[in-house]
């Protein structure tokens, strides 16, 4: 197994000690603090490993991103955008307003196909499935057709 020497910085140092000593960051987080602090004082990989449950490649990218980036990188890495938002806030208003809304004709309440058809009448809302549906009325809390 490859052991590559790493050096903190002291200021690097006393900040991958504060990460590990408080209790306000991710396991994830700390997983990677404790990396950076054991290979600055010379423990061998497998045993980083075997203390942390971590496999090799955690402990090899961590030391990568520190190389590459210093403590911020390899402890917190990037921000990811994920994937965008389909439908916004106002849409999910709508789709609310909807279901609060007088049932069709006939009808005592809404059921889940007759407001995704309603829903797709609306505009910029053309293929808004079921699921989708019922997921903004999920955040709601709300119980369409119910008074």
């Amino acid at each position: 197994m490859r052991q590559t020497e790493l050096h903190l910085t002291d200021e690097d140092r006393s900040l991958v000690d504060e990460i590990r000593s408080k209790g306000a960051h991710q396991a994830r987080e700390v997983n990677r603090a404790h990396v950076l602090a054991s290979q600055d004082r010379g423990v061998p990989e497998a045993q980083i490993m075997a203390v942390l449950g971590i496999g090799r490649t955690a402990v090899w990218h961590t030391r990568a991103a520190y190389l590459q980036g210093g403590v911020e990188l390899a402890v917190f890495g990037v921000a990811r955008s994920g994937r965008p938002r389909q439908y916004d806030t106002d849409d999910e208003a709508r789709v609310t307003a909807l279901a609060c809304s007088t049932p069709p004709a006939g009808r005592q309440r809404w059921t889940m196909v007759e407001l995704e058809r309603a829903a797709r009448q609306e505009v910029g809302m053309a293929n808004v499935s079921r699921e989708t549906v019922r997921r903004m009325l999920k955040k709601t809390i709300s119980s369409p057709g119910a008074s």
